[in-house]
């Protein structure tokens, strides 16, 4: 792969980079120097952070209420874009409302329509429509620039905001972004298989992370994704990007990130690789990395500004 270099980034840990202005940093030694200057009195971004607030609700006309929970701060403000019918309540997101907190920035979570606590009926969605979910989060309540850190299926939707909304998002984190995710995996079935599915117009796909141990995915919504792939041709994103998978994601292979890095245009792109960790990157040291990811990419963007 031309013009990419890999380097050790911690016990663990690969970073590949992309162009001359990436970031280059130490995991270890770096974390530690953000976990220093945010420890008087914040909390280590542990997984039993709770958030006290109470849900408020962004009316649309002729959408579905979306449920969200806003924290005011200074910019840039982050907005967490969770998985595939996951919540705004998840380990990631609670550990970076946390770290905002601490910091003083804007920070906003919330749940896509048909999903948590947001109107809307799930059989009925796609990802067109979570897609404008995002950019109504965005142009309703989001004030300046944005850094959005997006979670497996969310890392694909926050592709789609930068593209949508190049003033207003100027960095990306991606946490095992699942890219084109259920396109890819419905095409790599088999043809008979495929057949069935059309037929039934439903794919009971299996999934550890299912409570029932498979989702149901409607026919309907494949389809409608394949209008949303990105990696077919070059993805118009300029902005700063981070990539973190974990080497053993069953769900979405590490290679997708490393497929998006080389995809978009943006020359300021790590990909950073969990040797041990799994599709969820829920554990302690996978949430000090996104963390230290976010303080980084806001250094960087002070930078800029000053």
């Amino acid at each position: 792969m031309a013009g990419v270099g890999m380097v050790a980034a911690g016990a663990g840990v690969l970073c590949w980079r992309w162009g001359l202005t990436a970031v280059s940093f130490g995991f270890h030694s770096g974390l530690s120097a953000v976990l220093a200057r945010r420890s008087d009195g914040v909390p280590r971004w542990l997984p039993a952070c709770r958030q006290k607030a109470s849900i408020s609700f962004l009316s649309r006309p002729d959408l579905p209420k979306l449920a969200y929970k806003k924290l005011k701060g200074k910019s840039p403000g982050i907005i967490f874009i969770p998985g595939y019918i996951s919540n705004m309540n998840g380990t990631k997101a609670l550990a970076i409302e946390e770290f905002c907190k601490s910091l003083g920035h804007a920070y906003i979570r919330f749940d896509y329509s048909g999903v948590g606590n947001s109107d809307g009926n799930l059989q009925e969605c796609t990802v067109g429509r979570w897609r404008q979910d995002v950019l109504s989060i965005i142009d309703e309540l989001a004030e300046g620039p944005q850094i959005l850190v997006g979670s497996s299926l969310g890392g694909w939707l926050m592709l789609h905001a930068a593209i949508a909304r190049p003033q207003k998002v100027v960095a990306l984190i991606g946490v095992a972004a699942a890219v084109d995710g259920l396109v890819t995996k419905f095409n790599q079935l088999p043809i008979e298989v495929k057949k069935e599915i059309e037929m039934k117009g439903v794919w009971s796909m299996p999934s550890k992370y299912s409570k029932d141990g498979v989702y149901h995915i409607q026919y309907s919504f494949i389809k409608e994704a394949e209008h949303h792939c990105l990696l077919h041709s070059p993805i118009p994103v300029n902005c700063p990007l981070r990539l973190l998978h974990g080497m053993e994601d069953d769900v979405v292979p590490w290679y997708t990130s490393i497929q998006v890095a080389d995809r978009v245009v943006s020359t300021d792109v790590d990909v950073i690789l969990r040797k041990h960790s799994d599709h969820r990157m829920k554990e302690k040291a996978d949430i000090q990395l996104l963390v230290y990811s976010i303080d980084d990419l806001i250094d960087k963007l002070s930078t800029v500004v000053n």
